[in-house]
């Protein structure tokens, strides 16, 4: 029995902070449909290549925008006969984060801009069903933002205690407590002091630098969520 192959693509939504505001990765479309426009960054399983889909986003994150992430994660599979106009297909979706420090290097071969970064709340639009896309993982960051260890990997090689709260705060987009943040850092126990290391400068009293864990795993969880004023 013939069966009919659906179109497999991968793609992902991916996040960091820019001047304070959460932006996502936007790559230009080389070909039909959408030609031009501004998507997430996604493409085909390489069926011959990618050992998984995991594979497959890692890999396109690679081509779409010269990045690697420290923290991919799949967030659901979208799929139907009217996503795409060439056909029944399926999209299996991630979400990604990098530091703020962090640049992208996508561009065509004429050097040419081809990856851009735009505020989420900003894409009120987007091809295919990549603006639901989009608004699932923003919802995700968020949610896991309030009982996890996610946004630290948004945070550059070193940073103070207060940078980090502003950093969850920005994502949320709401103030957090300052002493229930610290003990929440504390019990997720994934970043360390950076001995004898200390902001300089300013008109205030030098802060302690920290940095992620080496060895501790990409994402701690706990069982309450922060409470957000």
């Amino acid at each position: 029995m013939d069966f009919q192959r659906p179109i497999v693509t991968v793609d992902i939504v991916l996040l960091t902070l820019r001047d304070g505001v959460l932006h996502a990765g936007l790559a230009q479309r080389d070909k039909a449909p959408a030609l031009g426009a501004w998507t997430l960054p996604g493409g085909w399983v390489h069926t011959d290549t990618d050992q998984d889909a995991d594979d497959a986003a890692t890999r396109i994150l690679r081509e779409k925008a010269g990045l690697v992430s420290p923290y991919l994660e799949q967030l659901k599979t979208f799929s139907g006969m009217h996503r795409d106009s060439r056909g029944w297909s399926l999209s299996v979706s991630y979400y990604a984060v990098v530091p703020t420090d962090v640049e992208a290097a996508g561009a065509d071969a004429s050097g040419g801009e081809r990856f851009r970064w735009a505020a989420v709340d900003s894409l009120r639009s987007l091809p295919f069903d990549h603006a639901q896309i989009l608004r699932t993982a923003v919802e995700r960051v968020r949610s896991k933002t309030l009982y996890s260890s996610l946004p630290v990997h948004l945070m550059p090689a070193e940073f103070t205690l207060g940078e980090l709260q502003r950093t969850y705060e920005q994502v949320l987009g709401a103030e957090l407590d300052k002493r229930g943040f610290r003990r929440r850092i504390e019990e997720l126990d994934v970043i360390e002091e950076i001995p004898g290391s200390f902001t300089s400068g300013g008109s205030h009293r030098p802060a302690q630098l920290f940095r992620k864990k080496a060895h501790a795993p990409a994402l701690k969880t706990v069982t309450s969520n922060l409470a957000v004023g």
